[in-house]
């Protein structure tokens, strides 16, 4: 069975004004200023402002992709978040809230999905599966927004790895039967070891919150054994990183020695560092690397193209690899085959 080509056809980025700066999380958590900026690799970091809601932030994103794409809301088909589900409120489907911030079109329908930093990725292959399967489906808009630096107690020494979590909204207009930035093959490892390894204590059917609970900041992400984590997650997760990539590679037809741009999740910079030259990429001059935004969460993919298209670093014809890895534990790669069709 042939399938129709489905391309990136616009994105959207929104980043807030507010920033942590380096000095202020040195002085919150006791860490030095130096390894906060150097080993963190945090200058500073995005945190929202007073209207910086999670899917206000998609929304935000939403409108710059569909203007980018020259097109309105009711030229969509159907509206996914793959955002967080950390939002404006619990238990509303995310992505009927963004239909309505669209100004309710009536011509596409919602819902959500997620796998916190690897959703964005899922999203897209949702979105170009139903587009393929589905011929009444032309155009998908895939939404996120994130703010989970509200979910960090700096004071908290067990969860410090993620002091670099930030905020921000991203979007993409996927298209039907378009080979610009025709996206390929999209793939992810999960691995449920270490899917009780950092949540937030409080709030669930579990332990329903309490007041004692917010006194002790059990409303905030926690890692119950830190050491074990580190200990076991060390073991997999650079090689799921490498895996991962190539993994989307051979199902879209390339080698590591094709990629031109590597769209990678900000982690610590040592890390950034391995995963990009363990598939034969210069981390800096075909990646970004963000010590001024922070960790994103799912929507560093599209924040690096966006870095990446700016700075001249993304060019036609070039094999674009987007990565991602996030707790529970899951690593995603996706690749785009950049620009027109050659």
């Amino acid at each position: 069975m042939k399938y129709r080509p489905v391309g990136l056809e616009a994105w959207g980025v929104y980043l807030p004004k507010e920033r942590h700066t380096s000095d202020y999380i040195s002085k919150e958590t006791g860490i030095p200023k130096h390894i906060v900026e150097d080993k963190f690799g945090l200058k500073s970091k995005t945190v929202p402002g007073p209207d910086d809601h999670t899917v206000a932030m998609g929304a935000k994103a939403s409108f710059q992709a569909l203007k980018r794409a020259n097109i309105t809301p009711n030229d969509l088909d159907i509206i996914i978040w793959a955002g967080e589900v950390y939002a404006e409120r619990p238990m509303v489907v995310n992505g009927i809230k963004l239909q309505q911030l669209l100004g309710n079109p009536m011509n596409s329908w919602a819902f959500d999905i997620n796998q916190r930093c690897g959703t964005f990725l899922v999203g897209m292959l949702v979105a170009k599966s139903l587009i393929q399967i589905n011929p009444n489906i032309n155009r998908a808009l895939v939404a996120s927004g994130y703010r989970n630096s509200d979910l960090i107690n700096y004071k908290n020494q067990r969860s410090r790895f993620m002091i670099s979590l930030a905020a921000s909204g991203v979007a993409a207009v996927i298209r039907a039967d378009y080979k610009t930035n025709e996206i390929l093959g999209i793939t992810a490892i999960s691995d449920g070891r270490f899917a009780d390894d950092v949540y937030v204590p409080a709030g669930g059917t579990i332990q329903p919150i309490t007041a004692k609970d917010l006194e002790e900041g059990l409303n905030y992400l926690d890692v119950p054994d830190p050491e074990g984590l580190k200990e076991r997650l060390d073991k997999y997760s650079m090689d799921s990183f490498i895996k991962t990539i190539d993994n989307a590679l051979v199902q879209s037809g390339y080698k590591r020695e094709d990629i031109g741009y590597l769209a990678l999740l900000h982690m610590k910079r040592s890390a950034f560092e391995y995963v990009a030259k363990a598939v034969g990429i210069d981390p800096y001059s075909q990646s970004t690397y963000f010590e001024n935004i922070g960790h994103n969460g799912q929507n560093d993919g599209i924040i690096s193209i966006e870095y990446g298209v700016r700075n001249g670093k993304i060019k036609d014809g070039d094999i674009v690899v987007i990565v991602s890895a996030g707790i529970g534990w899951a690593w995603n790669a996706g690749v785009i085959r950049w620009g027109p069709p050659v």
